[in-house]
Parts: C-alpha cells; structure tokens; sequence
C-alpha cells in the first residue's frame, strides 16, 4: 500500500542517514563498464554499453558523493560517528575504490569519446585516489584497534574494504601508465604503485586467515551476510591483476634505464604470482559460492551487501582475461570471458532490486 506524502522520506532524511555503502553501486557498475571493454573485439555494441555504463556511473558517483558531502556539512556530529562504528566505518574505503573504477573507465572510454585530454585529468585524479586510499588504509584498521568493539565470532570479509582500496589504487596506476611516456616521472609511479600494493595485499592476507579461523570455530555468517563472502575474492583478484599491469608496464619503463633486468624480472614474476593468486582465488571463489547456495534454500532478503559480489568477480574476471592474453591460453580467455558472463547476470539482478528497493 502506498504511503501518504507527508510519511515518505524527505530529502534532508535522505542526507541525514546517507553512508558509504552506496558506493558499492559504484564499484560493480564500474568494474562491469571495464568487462565489457574486453567483450569490444565480439561486437561493438558491448563497447558502447561500457561507455554508457561508465557515464552512468560518473553521474551515480556525483550524486552519492554530493549527498555524503551534504552530511559532513550538515549534520557534522553524526557523521563524525562513523569512525566509531565496528561495521559501517569499514565502508569508507569504498569511495577511493569506486573513483578508481571512474579514473580506469575515463582512460579507457574517455580518451577515445572526448580525447586526450582527459588523461591529464585521469592522472590528477589518480593521485586524489592515492591519497584517499592511504588515509583510509592507516585510520580505518587505527580505529578498530583504538575506540571500536570488535569480536571475532562477529568478523566478516567487510575487515577487507579499507585495506584493499590501495591494490585498486596501484592496479589504476597501471592503466594510467599505459598512457604515459617514458620519464623519470612514470617510473616513479610505477615503484609506487608496487608499494600500494605491499600496504593492501600483505594486510588483506592476514585478514583472510582470520577470517578462515573464524568460518572453522564459528559456522557460516548469517543469512543476511552471506554475500559477503564473495569480497575474499576482491583482494586476491586485484592483487594479481595489478601484478599482470605493472608487470606489463615495468618492462617499457624500465627498459630506458639502468633498472633493464629488474624490469623483465618484474614482467616474469607477475606471471607466476599472478597464477598462484588466481588458484586461491578458485579457492575462496568455491567457498563464497558454497555459502550462498547455502543459505539460498531459505529466502534470501535483498540488502546493499549483494552488490559485494561483483566488484570482486569482476576484478578477479579481468585479472584472468589479462593472464590469458599475456599467456596466449585460450582455454584460460574462454574460463574468464564465462565469468564475465557471470558478472552481467549477477549484476542485472542486483541493479534491479536495488532499483526496486531505492523506488
């Protein structure tokens, strides 16, 4: 039954109870744009979905960060909470990773609709993201261990959002590299990306072993938090996708100065490391599709956590095309364009009921 007027939310409500877990809309739109650039060579229709797609993310983007700014400015108290906040604060580190997902889609979608120009713009952008990933890498985890609560009975795969914002970061400076020339400049943030990459992956493998300590001594989360453990996935995929990227990128760069060898040693690490990522992956992937199937026998309630099964996917989807197409392995190419295929279908279905459940 439809409610009266004056009883639906107003706008000052939206503002004053807006959080950050928005921007996972963000994060699986994005990374789904990115996927499609990869189905380009099939038909060039999936191009321009992608590019529709990154648009419509922007504007998203805009609009989450425009009401999460209204609520510092407007209702600065409550906000301030979050940081204090054992679950919700973990959300924070979304917004550097979903602005990641714009800065890759302007470098890919951008430079051929409005030229480029906009790498400049991409590569300002970069570093705003850096910075916000650093910060929110140091002061979230220092806020759990200062003035939060946490058990371990209550731990999820969420611990995971701050820490992996930086991998995100340092897979973004890949792609940015790939538009750079040859300077001192680039190979700096080619040796920064690689130590954005210590500060997230190191941090979220501590955090995968607890969280499999927790699975062992107290059973699978709730029903409501079963999608959560889809976001193992995230760190691992990421991590070997950056290593694929930056690999790729050391080679060029490296290759005009006296660092030649340590280049084409980075190249051929990326793929070993990346390999041996993606089978944990496979691991944490079987484990996060178990729980679901689990818990799907009982009615599942739609909430904004299902929208923590694509971003992941996603990353670890991409992160197998570019291990397939480095390698030559068609059988591999086939294995992720099946996941991509997955992550359209996961991602029409949350879009809709998120759709459904915002209406």
């Amino acid at each position: 039954m439809n409610k009266p007027f004056h009883q639906l939310p107003q706008w000052h409500d939206v503002i004053r109870q807006f959080t950050p877990n928005w921007f996972t809309v963000c994060m699986g739109t994005g990374i789904l744009a990115m996927i499609l650039a990869e189905f380009s060579a099939v038909h060039p229709r999936f191009w321009q979905f992608g590019a529709g797609l990154w648009l419509l993310n922007g504007l998203l983007f805009t609009l989450f960060s425009s009401l999460y700014a209204l609520r510092w400015l407007l209702y600065p108290q409550e906000a301030k909470q979050i940081f204090a906040h054992p679950s919700m604060s973990l959300f924070l580190g979304t917004i550097p990773m979903a602005l990641a997902t714009l800065i890759n889609g302007a470098l890919k979608y951008g430079v051929v609709l409005y030229g480029t120009a906009i790498i400049g713009i991409a590569e300002w952008l970069w570093y705003l993201d850096v910075l916000m990933a650093a910060i929110v890498a140091f002061v979230v985890p220092f806020c759990m261990f200062s003035c939060q609560r946490h058990q371990l009975q209550q731990m999820t795969a969420v611990w995971l959002l701050p820490i992996v914002a930086c991998e995100v970061a340092a897979a973004s400076g890949a792609v940015l590299l790939q538009h750079l020339p040859v300077t001192p400049h680039a190979v700096g943030i080619l040796f920064g990306s690689y130590i954005l990459w210590g500060i997230s992956v190191f941090p979220a493998m501590l955090i995968l072993g607890i969280l499999f300590l927790r699975l062992a001594l107290h059973q699978l989360p709730s029903q409501e938090l079963a999608m959560t453990g889809w976001l193992a996935v995230g760190p691992i995929g990421t991590g070997a996708l950056a290593l694929l990227l930056l690999g790729e990128q050391a080679t060029r760069l490296l290759h005009a100065t006296h660092f030649i060898g340590l280049g084409e040693f980075l190249h051929q690490a990326g793929f070993l490391s990346s390999l041996l990522l993606l089978g944990f992956g496979v691991w944490w992937l079987g484990i996060a599709i178990m729980i679901t199937l689990k818990h799907a026998g009982s009615h599942l309630v739609f909430n904004l956590g299902w929208w923590g099964m694509t971003f992941p996917l996603g990353v670890f989807s991409l992160a197998t095309l570019q291990l397939a197409q480095q390698l030559q392995l068609h059988w591999l190419l086939n294995i992720g364009y099946g996941l991509a295929i997955l992550l359209m279908l996961l991602w029409g279905l949350v879009m809709s009921k998120t759709v459904a459940g915002f209406y």
